[in-house]
């Protein structure tokens, strides 16, 4: 059996897709378990190389492994030296992580803060002589689920306060693009349905545009997959439309595109709120230290309305050369 820990979120999940696809082919035959919250078993399902999900919440003493001990354990939660020791109390065979010497673990590469998530964990499997393509993030259609097709997907929230455009911003593109025959609707999380209801009132949507909080992971996906066109901050939904192929603009801050954002060769999926605008850090944090980071409150309507075009454009002329 192949133990997997990489226990956090959507966009962490699809960007080690590449890392997992070279596991399963590596490991030809073995199980290969994620572990990671139970939640996130629907996504682990379509990427095509999870056998099953131990659940796992975050970093812990004394996590739950199976029995008998993994033959081989990888580390694509963090550099250690907790997650380190967490798969080490599973006593592998091996251990596929990076170098750690205050874990006692002094094989693998060194870790690189300046590296892209998906070619970070790649290199790690390079490092050990495993296959890893950073270019496979493709993921499985999800099975058939009651939720609108061809919607354009307005995704306000963040769990991050500072990765959240403004959503007078929000209102006012989904008024844009409404006006421009597109179908908006609004998604997020259960905690996020008062942001989304002021963002479809403010925009004139009707409530059944809302859809924050009434999507499991699966309709989700499945959402994302049929859509026209999805618009998000740096979160789990914008990295879901990569692995569709879906039209996207990812509003990025504080973190750089550099490190979470979209292959650059895919036209259909622009970036706006590179970090390194003139100026835009100097007052930021604010008090407390929340509220939007500048790179993203620099970030205009029309900025993001051109952007759009952009994308759509890229569809139309890759089905064009496809035909």
């Amino acid at each position: 059996m192949i133990l997997v820990l990489r226990a956090l979120g959507v966009g962490d999940l699809a960007t080690a897709v590449p890392v997992l696809r070279g596991l399963r082919a590596g490991f030809p035959g073995r199980e290969l378990v994620l572990a990671a919250p139970a939640w996130l078993a629907p996504l682990a399902e379509l990427t095509g190389a999870v056998d099953r999900v131990l659940p796992t919440t975050g970093l812990t003493d004394r996590p739950a492994w199976p029995d008998p001990p993994p033959e081989v354990a990888v580390n694509l939660h963090g550099r250690g030296p907790q997650s380190h020791r967490m798969l080490a109390a599973a006593r592998p065979g091996r251990l596929l992580a990076y170098r750690n010497a205050e874990a006692g673990h002094v094989a693998g590469p060194a870790w690189d803060d300046d590296e892209h998530e998906v070619r970070r964990w790649c290199r790690l499997l390079h490092w050990y002589g495993l296959p890893a393509d950073p270019g496979d993030l493709a993921l499985r259609r999800p099975p058939a689920a009651a939720v609108p097709a061809g919607a354009t997907l307005l995704h306000p929230g963040s769990k991050i306060p500072a990765k959240r455009w403004p959503a007078d911003r929000f209102a006012a593109l989904a008024r844009i693009l409404t006006d421009r025959g597109h179908r908006v609707v609004l998604t997020g999380s259960t905690d996020e349905r008062d942001l989304t209801a002021g963002v479809a009132r403010d925009a004139g949507l009707p409530p059944d545009a809302v859809l924050a909080g009434r999507t499991g992971l699966a309709e989700l996906a499945a959402l994302v997959a049929d859509a026209r066109l999805v618009v998000s901050g740096d979160t789990g939904v914008a990295h879901l439309a990569t692995g569709y192929g879906t039209a996207s603009v990812v509003l990025f801050g504080p973190v750089p595109p550099a490190h979470w954002g979209p292959p650059a060769d895919r036209p259909r999926h622009r970036v706006l709120g590179v970090a390194g605008r003139a100026g835009t850090d100097r007052d930021w944090p604010g008090p407390g230290g929340v509220g939007t980071h500048p790179t993203l409150a620099a970030i205009e309507v029309d900025e993001v309305v051109t952007a759009v075009d952009e994308a759509e454009r890229a569809v139309r002329v890759s089905g064009a050369i496809a035909a």
